[in-house]
């Protein structure tokens, strides 16, 4: 089994596998009369493939137990996929860079803050939602459409903070 410790979450670390999101360091600009922040282009959405559209969804997950064990890593080849939680939840990032395989050297574990996200690149290797202490609701971008795009891959991994 692979052992891992989960990092803290930052956009340098995390730049093979994705996008951090988060506003803290970002640039921005007012719009609507100056009422508002607009923090632009935080993520590069992907939706490769025919009849493709961006979907966004919401996601509620239950909590996981840590260390956290898992059995499989999944990806989506046609589409990235970007997960924001909307009430400030943790939760583990355990991902591996795109591929037809899996390389254990490879493989890392990351932990949010609570006010970050993260967006998948296409076809990058992760886990399942991870959520850590409690409930957590997700704002999710992905993709939709025709074709295969949910891969599932063997790996043992045990993640600890």
């Amino acid at each position: 089994m692979l052992e891992l410790k989960a990092e803290p979450l930052t956009p340098e670390a995390f730049a093979p596998f994705g996008d951090v999101i988060d506003t803290r360091n970002a640039d921005w600009f007012p719009i609507n009369a100056g009422r508002t922040r607009r923090y632009h282009d935080l993520a590069r959405v992907e939706t490769l493939g025919e009849e493709a559209r961006t979907l966004i969804s919401i996601f509620v997950s239950q909590p996981v137990a840590v260390p956290l064990e898992l059995d499989f890593l999944e990806r989506h080849p046609l589409g990235s996929q970007a997960f924001m939680p909307l009430h400030e939840e943790r939760f583990v990032v355990i991902v591996a860079p795109p591929g037809g395989r899996i390389d254990p050297a490879d493989v890392r574990a990351f932990v949010t803050d609570g006010r970050q996200g993260v967006n998948y690149r296409a076809g990058t290797w992760h886990a399942i939602q991870s959520v850590l202490e409690r409930e957590g609701e997700f704002l999710v971008v992905d993709r939709g459409g025709e074709g295969s795009n949910c891969d599932e891959h063997p790996v043992a991994v045990r993640v600890t903070l």
